[in-house]
């Protein structure tokens, strides 16, 4: 196997960070991606990796993150986005945007982009935190991204995550013939600080002992599809464009196959963080 250059964002706690163990033993060079500055700077002296860190609530510290990482990394191989979380009532960031849109969604996009000629010189493979909650909460309204006629957090977050995996959609068609692959994936429920800043039911599940009585999986599990993703061939051991639980590609919200919603969106996120609507 190959040694690769792999970027983790929201890589401080959680799967983020068990995912770079996971690579890192693999003998992969990784570079961690935080908010916190405690739990960032440790994670990366244990592993003795680099590290940057990064407010996604903020889209002029993404800027400043894709400018350290073209300048550091002529190639960069694997883009985790994995930065994200669910929020209690609806907050505007100081770029004017809803809070649960642009961390886990508008900040991706736009680091993402913004990396955009590195990553296809590379042949890259970009892999996006999604989850369940695409299904279960996602109701997309191009004209009212924000939620602010319906706003709930499990909505917001739903919202977030379908945008995800319509994001590993719209990167594939755009780019895949020039080498690019991107997947998305469902981690499991895992058993991590998510939740923690939440009004959301979800906080009485994950934040209570209720957590083991379901099952929840460790961050080592739920890190396990990043290695995937990252480690493996995709044609051959995974399928570009597609979303994932379990390993496996999984169905999930109906407009997840809409690629005219995939494309709005992709028009409107653009227009939002001011990059080119080609996405160059």
């Amino acid at each position: 196997m190959s040694r690769k250059t792999i970027v983790i964002t929201g890589a401080s706690d959680g799967i983020g960070a068990a995912g770079a163990r996971q690579l890192v033993a693999d003998g992969h060079d990784v570079v961690v991606v935080g908010r916190s500055a405690d739990k960032t700077r440790a994670l990366a002296e244990e592993l003795h990796v680099p590290f940057h860190l990064a407010d996604f609530a903020e889209l002029e510290q993404v800027r400043t993150l894709a400018a350290a990482l073209r300048s550091e990394h002529a190639r960069i191989d694997v883009l985790v986005n994995n930065a994200g979380g669910i929020f209690g009532d609806r907050a505007r960031t100081a770029d004017g945007f809803e809070k649960t849109l642009q961390v886990n969604h508008l900040a991706p996009f736009l680091l993402t982009n913004l990396l955009l000629d590195t990553l296809l010189d590379s042949h890259a493979t970009v892999v996006n935190t999604s989850s369940i909650a695409a299904r279960l909460f996602g109701r997309i309204d191009l004209d009212d991204l924000g939620n602010e006629r319906r706003y709930s957090s499990n909505k917001a977050y739903g919202d977030a995550k379908l945008a995800n995996v319509l994001f590993t959609k719209g990167l594939h068609r755009r780019f895949h013939a020039d080498g690019l692959s991107a997947a998305a994936f469902h981690p499991g429920v895992v058993r991590t600080n998510f939740a923690a800043d939440t009004t959301s039911l979800m906080r009485f599940v994950y934040r209570t002992p209720l957590a083991r009585v379901f099952g929840f999986i460790g961050p080592e599990a739920g890190a396990a599809p990043i290695s995937q993703f990252a480690e493996g061939e995709p044609g051959v051991d995974w399928t570009s464009g597609e979303y994932y639980e379990k390993g496996v590609v999984a169905r999930t919200n109906p407009q997840a196959a809409d690629p005219a919603l995939a494309a709005g969106l992709w028009e409107r996120s653009a227009a939002m963080v001011g990059l080119a609507s080609s996405g160059r």
